[in-house]
């Protein structure tokens, strides 16, 4: 393994429980699109385990994108594509279209904007019907699941107040004056949640624009 690539024991704990819940909301085939892949042991292990998928990664950080790129190159899977630069505030996003996007782990480490600009980029590469899944911890009729989750927000306020764990109720709302339909939630280890969504077909009152 080459030496930029970075290993969260986090991502590696999750990986088989969330990829059970993509086998099931994910098309059977096409292209996947991840915001903010991280340390890139996610979408190898997704790309492995769902083979028929092609996966494209993406990181706004450099170094997180040399770490995508060590370990694709490690597993030598061929349904995955090399990371893209994609800053989620950047519209247009360097890719014109997918079949589902998924984000783990991201809108809780960055400020709200992060939360309303992956919801309105997800909008212009997603069609009708395509699916968006993220995860992660989220607040639920504005109180905290766990005492574990409410630390937890506390230390991420205290590392930057733009940052904390979202209201889920929040969450669905701005995504549907993004043009998305809320579909499901599934509890997940650890006080996180599977928050599925689906693109509307036809525009509904409120909705941006496509």
């Amino acid at each position: 393994m080459q030496s930029e690539a970075l290993f969260n024991p986090a991502a590696d704990r999750n990986k088989d429980a969330i990829v059970d819940v993509l086998r099931r909301v994910l098309p059977k085939r096409g292209r996947v699109l991840e915001i903010a892949s991280g340390s890139g042991q996610h979408i190898v292990h997704f790309a492995r385990a769902l083979s028929e998928i092609e996966w494209q990664p993406s990181d706004a950080d450099a170094a997180a994108r040399a770490s995508i790129a060590a370990w694709v190159q490690h597993e030598q899977l061929p349904n995955i594509a090399q990371p893209l630069a994609l800053d989620v505030h950047a519209l247009p996003w360097p890719i014109n279209a997918a079949d589902a996007v998924i984000c783990i782990n991201m809108i809780h480490i960055a400020p709200w904007s992060a939360a309303q600009a992956l919801l309105s980029g997800a909008q212009n590469v997603l069609a009708a019907g395509g699916v968006l899944y993220l995860y992660g911890p989220y607040r639920q009729n504005r109180d905290h699941t766990a005492p574990s989750n409410a630390a937890f927000d506390r230390s991420l306020r205290a590392q930057n107040p733009a940052w904390g764990v979202r209201d889920l109720e929040d969450v669905v709302v701005t995504a549907g004056q993004s043009g998305f339909e809320f579909v499901e939630t599934v509890s997940m280890p650890a006080n996180n949640l599977s928050v599925i969504f689906r693109r509307r077909k036809t525009k509904q009152p409120g909705a941006a624009d496509p």
